[in-house]
């Protein structure tokens, strides 16, 4: 029996959803063994941090031989609980949550969307993949019945407040929040946030930071 982890932190849990993507991939493809180097470099992390962050599982690889595929993806799929498909709702069927909806990635990754919600009686009723829109009058009852434990907010910023606390009330744990909008989850609520607008901004930023760099370059070759 593989030994209990102990607490991770969490930029150290999303190094490890990357590790495992990268290791699924490998063993698609067949691979059984993999280097500490070829590893980190798939994931993009210096070999020194991968090393840290598979630390906190134990001992994982073999000295001059590297990782073993199979058992590192194993051993990560049950630290980050996704050995078995974990029950997802959504709420808000607009261009992001159809887009949401509608990706095939998240099932081979250990998560299936098992209901859609809308308010808008234009958006109720219609088919996205095997799913039918639903009512939002509908939320507690289908998360009782499924016993999700995941939702996706994908709403406007004005409603996602309260869409979260309906989704708290009728038994999620978790919340996977894309409206521009910070929520406020009771006790026992976990809660992620994912703004794309600020991460286009940093994307911004950075692109601008290496701009006079290569001006600086340049000016310095002329001169020569």
């Amino acid at each position: 029996m593989q030994p209990r982890p102990r607490s991770i932190p969490e930029a150290t849990v999303a190094r490890l959803a990357v590790y495992l993507r990268v290791l699924t991939t490998l063993a698609d493809g067949g691979r059984s063994t993999v280097s500490s180097g070829e590893l980190a470099s798939a994931a993009g992390v210096n070999p020194a941090g991968l090393r840290k962050d598979l630390s906190h599982l134990g001992p994982c690889g073999v000295r001059g031989v590297g990782y073993d595929v199979g058992a590192l993806r194993d051993r990560l799929t049950g630290v980050l609980g996704v050995g078995s498909a974990r029950a997802c709702v959504l709420v808000g069927i607009g261009n992001l949550g159809s887009a949401l909806a509608d990706y095939a990635g998240f099932g081979t990754r250990g998560f299936e969307f098992v209901a859609l919600f809308d308010a808008s009686p234009t958006r109720i009723g219609q088919r996205i993949g095997d799913l039918e829109v639903r009512a939002l009058d509908d939320l507690e009852d289908v998360v009782t019945a499924t016993g999700a434990s995941i939702g996706v907010i994908t709403t406007p910023a004005e409603v996602a407040q309260s869409v979260c606390d309906r989704l708290a009330a009728a038994g999620v744990r978790s919340i996977l929040n894309f409206a521009p909008v910070p929520l406020a989850a009771p006790a026992g609520v976990d809660v992620r946030k994912v703004d794309l607008s600020v991460e286009l901004q940093v994307l911004a930023f950075l692109g601008q930071q290496r701009v006079p760099a290569a001006a600086g370059t340049a000016s310095v070759g002329e001169s020569a």
